[in-house]
């Protein structure tokens, strides 16, 4: 946090109210965890960081404001997930491993900010447009790389001409996606988590190369 951090009205709030305002953040997001979205409050928030709803309302307008700022950090977090694509080798077993490593790493990004991408996708599927740019910055981290990746398979011979790089990268990742917010759901299908990663990263490696992975 910095020193140019401020309240509702304004003012530059000092190291105490910093530390005030990031504890505020903290609960709000533990209570997110345990609590449906709209059941949580502003009293409640306060209560649980040992402060007033006054003190809340100096930082944040209400709880949506408070949620926007945990879901701006989430995804600040979310373009380094850039990383899991730049610079990868996808050819022989390389490419196996920079497929099981994109899987692994977007389905940990997605368990470690499970309830806050759960409030960004209702708000986005809503219609809220601040909500909707959250979650297509973080997915656009990894679309562009993808993107790039397909584009440079193609422009040495090793991926059809016919296939349009931008399409594939985008379904890749929608399907990321829709896997790593179903993850608990797999388990009434019968599909352990062992289980899960390695056909996850099989269809990744498919998609990206057109090929079937050298293990």
């Amino acid at each position: 946090m910095t020193g140019q951090v401020r309240t509702v009205d304004g003012r530059v709030a000092g190291r105490r109210g910093q530390a005030t305002r990031q504890k505020l953040l903290d609960c709000l997001s533990e209570m997110l965890s345990s609590s449906p979205y709209r059941d949580v409050k502003v009293i409640d928030v306060a209560r649980k960081a040992g402060t007033s709803p006054a003190t809340f309302y100096q930082y944040f307008p209400d709880v949506e404001g408070a949620v926007l700022e945990l879901a701006e950090g989430m995804a600040a977090e979310g373009s380094g997930l850039t990383s899991l694509v730049e610079g990868r080798s996808w050819t022989g077993r390389s490419g196996w491993q920079s497929a099981q490593e994109l899987v692994d790493g977007f389905l940990d990004f997605w368990r470690r900010n499970e309830a806050i991408l759960r409030v960004v996708d209702l708000g986005a599927a809503e219609g809220d447009k601040r909500f909707y740019k959250i979650r297509m910055k973080v997915l656009n981290s990894v679309t562009r790389s993808l993107t790039e990746t397909v584009t440079e398979l193609q422009s040495k011979g090793k991926v059809d001409k016919d296939v349009s790089p931008a399409a594939v990268a985008g379904s890749l990742v929608a399907m990321l996606a829709a896997v790593a917010s179903h993850q608990k759901g797999f388990q009434t299908w019968g599909v352990k988590q062992a289980e899960l990663k390695p056909n996850l990263a099989l269809l990744v490696h498919l998609g990206v190369t057109g090929r079937k992975p050298t293990k």
